[in-house]
Order: structure tokens, then sequence, then C-alpha cells
């Protein structure tokens, strides 16, 4: 049996995949630890998780002035010496990483001990903490196509995002009646990420009357802090009763880009990854402040699969017309879910977790060769 240490905190995007690696790996009988972060988006998304290990860890962004940049390198620094008091505690076979502040420290910890370390990058622009581990690591999981300079190519591999099992394509109409929907119609569903959901949600909350008349009725996740759960009623053609359901978040995304006739999301690697699981054409607007402009970079290779249309923020006053045209044009629709289907064609969680063991394994025998007396 094997024990792997994941951190995987800070956001839903490193999260998410982190507990689709670890169930499979549970389900194969190894222990996992999840090292997660004390944000308010952490805490929501594991509640649901109780059969898997969680630890909070405090932790910075590099982002910000000054000030804040000192503060996280104090952090790191403070991380650093955490992470080495738990490897000393756990003795973990490896460690996996999915990017951000809580990769590094851990990270450069692991490298000193001699413990393998596995890093895996969602999006087609890495990342900071990416590109500062690269070197410390003994395989990197990557999208397709991406490549990271100066990484020999063994130490590569093109497994995907791991999506976690609940999230699934099921029927429009189961969809709605586990979400206690009644879609006249069709329906719009509208997810804002993290970070980039004001704009989104001011968008629906401004052009739902427009949506209404075309009968088009709405799903919006607002994101935490952003607002309380509401329903917005209009009357649309006939008399009849359209809704806008805001909520400000969901435990069951794979329900609700199911029941989506279309999708107005960010473009973040999850997001991206979960609409391609649950079949749903989209529209994506890429967060215009990502670190390294990572969401245009994913919209971008999305839209060139021929999956979706790609939206500037800068066009955001053209969305309602992109809405109303692309959600009755049944023949692009359908070209989308085609296409989407054919992205969809391994569980990458499966594929990571048989990787991992593998690299433990080989740690194993290395350890045991170099116990060997010599003759």
């Amino acid at each position: 049996m094997s024990k792997i240490i994941i951190a995987c905190g800070g956001t839903g995007g490193h999260l998410a995949p982190g507990i689709a690696v670890a169930e499979v790996l549970q389900e194969r009988g190894h222990t996992c630890l999840l090292l997660i972060s004390h944000k308010q988006v952490d805490s929501a998304l594991v509640e649901k998780y109780s059969h898997l290990d969680f630890i909070k860890t405090p932790g910075r962004a590099f982002s910000g002035g000054l000030i804040q940049r000192i503060a996280f390198l104090v952090s790191l620094v403070s991380g650093f010496f955490a992470s080495r008091r738990m490897l000393r505690e756990q003795e973990p076979d490896l460690v996996l990483l999915f990017g951000g502040f809580l990769s590094l420290g851990l990270g450069l910890a692991a490298q000193i001990k001699g413990i393998p370390v596995a890093l895996h990058e969602a999006n087609c622009q890495p990342g900071k903490a990416v590109r500062l581990i690269k070197h410390l690591s003994t395989r990197i999981y990557l999208p397709d196509g991406v490549r990271l300079r100066g990484v020999p190519p063994e130490r590569i591999r093109y497994f995907g995002y791991p999506v976690r099992k609940e999230i699934k394509h099921s029927l429009k109409v189961d969809a709605w009646k586990r979400l206690g929907l009644t879609v006249p119609n069709k329906l719009l569903v509208v997810i804002g990420g993290s970070q980039g959901a004001t704009a989104l949600n001011e968008w629906v909350t401004h052009n739902f009357g427009l949506l209404a008349k075309a009968g088009i009725s709405a799903y919006c996740v607002t994101g935490l802090g952003n607002s309380s759960a509401s329903t917005i009623h209009e009357i649309g053609k006939g008399g009849v009763d359209i809704t806008t359901t805001l909520v400000p978040f969901s435990d069951q995304m794979g329900d609700v880009i199911s029941a989506a006739d279309l999708v107005v999301s960010r473009a973040g690697a999850g997001s991206i990854a979960e609409i391609i699981r649950c079949r749903a054409p989209s529209i994506l607007l890429p967060y215009p402040y990502a670190a390294d402009d990572h969401q245009q970079a994913n919209a971008l290779a999305h839209e060139q699969h021929g999956a979706c249309i790609l939206l500037p923020q800068s066009k955001l006053n053209e969305l309602g017309a992109e809405v109303i045209d692309l959600m009755f044009n049944d023949w692009l629709l359908s070209k989308f879910k085609s296409n989407l289907e054919r992205l969809d064609h391994f569980e990458s969680s499966e594929r990571i977790a048989t990787d991992l063991l593998a690299l433990c394994d080989a740690q194993r025998i290395a350890n045991a060769e170099k116990l060997q007396p010599v003759t």
C-alpha cells in the first residue's frame, strides 16, 4: 500500500482534480492526505467528501505589491519548514502537486528528502508555481500540446484534467428534476468561477428580461460571497413564467451543467473539463485578469477543438445576441456536442493514479537496491 500527499487547495480548479485522483487511489486501497487552504471555496467543496482526509494549511498567493510579496516569501519559508515536519511524520511514498501557493514549500521539502514529486498543470499556459517546481519533479502531467522548456520529454505525460466521478452527463429533464427546476423551453447556465463572477452575475440580472422574451430560463452560480440564493420571475411568450435562479455555490455541478442547453462560463481548466464531461455547448468569456492570461489560452484551445464560441469580455455587450443566436441553432449545438464527446476519450484520474503508483513502486525498488550490500 502506498501513501501519497496531495497539495491541491486554494482554488476549485486545483482542489477538484486532487479529490478525483484521491478517490481513485483510495478505491485501490492506498492512503491519501489532501492539503487544502483556509479559503471558503475549499471548505465548501470538501463538505461532501468525509471519506477523504484533509488538512488545512496556511499559505499566500504570489501577488499584490511589495508588502504582499514579502508576506508571500515569509509564508513560503514557513510552509517549507512545516512541510519538512509533516514529511517526517507521514513518511509518504510520493507527493502530488496541483500548482498554486501550497505546492512550493512541499515540493522543495520533498525533493530535499528524496521523495518523488509529481506535478499537474491544468492550464494551457503553465503558471508561476509550475514553472518554479518543474525541475524538482519526477513526473509532470500536462494538457495536450503544452510544452515546458527545459523538461526532458520522458518526464511528461499528457493525461488531461481529472474530473470527479459525480460529474457526469445526464439527460436534461433528469437534471432539471434533481435541481428542482421548471424549464418551459430553453435553459442557460452561467458560471463565473471563484474570481470572475461579478461581471457575469450583473449581465444575468440586467439581461434576463431579454432572455425571457426569447423563452430562455437561466441558472446562475454566482460564487460564494456574491449573493444569496434567489429566484427572479419574468413573463415570457404566451404568459409563461420564466425564471432565473441564482445560487452562490452548488455541489451538484454535474446536474447544473447537464441541465443546460447552453453554458456561459469563464475559462478555467476545471470548468472546461466539466463542460466536456457533461457534453455542454458553451460560450467562454476568459477572465481577463487571470494569472499569465491562462484562461485565454484555455478558451482558445477549446474553440480550436470546435466545442465552443470564445467571446472576450470587451464584447460582453454582444453576449445577449450570441446566446439567443446559438441557443436556437440546433445544427451548431449538435456539432459542438459531437466534438465534446470526441474530446472526452479517457479517464484522466485513472491514468494518473496508475502512473503515480508505478512511480511509488520504482522508488521502493531504488531504495531497496541502495540498501543491498556491495559484494
